[in-house]
């Protein structure tokens, strides 16, 4: 049976595209990214889901893209436009993954950040998927001041919901980490009680994509 994996955040700009990329790469077997929703289309930048092809040569798809860089349903009501619920992104992925050993999600922003007009989040999304295949929730940190919170509280939101994460992954660690950032990657696994699956090096996702991949596996942590 496929295999899913949520990637979400503690908030946004932590890692995530980076995090999922490096799962992408260094997960066996068929692999698929899903990106259920994109903002800020109309910058020009590329999508989460380019920049992943780019680094890793997996397959992606994005399901709804939207022109403002904002919340999903904040730039769905701005724009005038209905977007679908979470429940059909949930369906859709469903439907993909049948060709795929692992599908990996990737959320937009937290874990409660709105997806669709209707309240639905990707702890939902998750929660969805759960009910007909396994899934694993990857929680993506930042290092600095204020992480513990911001992890607690992803932690705590998730496991209210009966999904127990797999684990956290620091998105980005400085090149020089200071105190907090070196206190930080101590006690991350301690006040959440979910183990550190991996520190990413600042700037990875400026590598090009054969270095990246061969740089990919050295980032993950021995498993307890």
């Amino acid at each position: 049976m496929t295999r899913f994996v949520i990637v979400t955040g503690t908030s946004t700009d932590v890692g995530k595209t980076i995090v999922t990329a490096a799962l992408a790469a260094t997960t066996p077997g068929r692999v698929l990214v899903v990106k259920p929703v994109q903002t800020g289309v109309m910058t020009g930048d590329p999508g989460d889901a380019d920049l992943v092809a780019r680094l890793t040569g997996v397959d992606v798809m994005t399901f709804t893209e939207l022109d403002e860089p904002l919340a999903p349903d904040t730039a769905a009501r701005r724009a005038g436009v209905a977007i679908p619920p979470v429940a059909e992104h949930a369906a859709q992925v469903r439907e993909v993954a049948a060709d795929y050993d692992v599908v990996v999600v990737e959320g937009a922003g937290g874990l409660l950040v709105r997806l669709d007009t209707d309240g639905g989040t990707l702890l939902d999304l998750a929660a969805d998927l759960g009910d007909t295949h396994p899934v694993e929730v990857v929680v993506v940190c930042s290092a600095g001041l204020g992480t513990l919170n911001h992890a607690e509280l992803t932690v705590g939101a998730l496991r209210a919901r009966g999904l127990e994460p797999a684990g956290l992954v620091i998105g980005s660690w400085p090149p020089d980490p200071g105190l907090a950032e070196d206190c930080n990657r101590d006690d991350l696994p301690r006040v959440t009680g979910v183990p550190l699956l991996g520190v990413l090096p600042a700037g990875s996702g400026a590598l090009d994509p054969d270095r990246f991949r061969a740089a990919a596996a050295g980032w993950w942590l021995p498993r307890p």
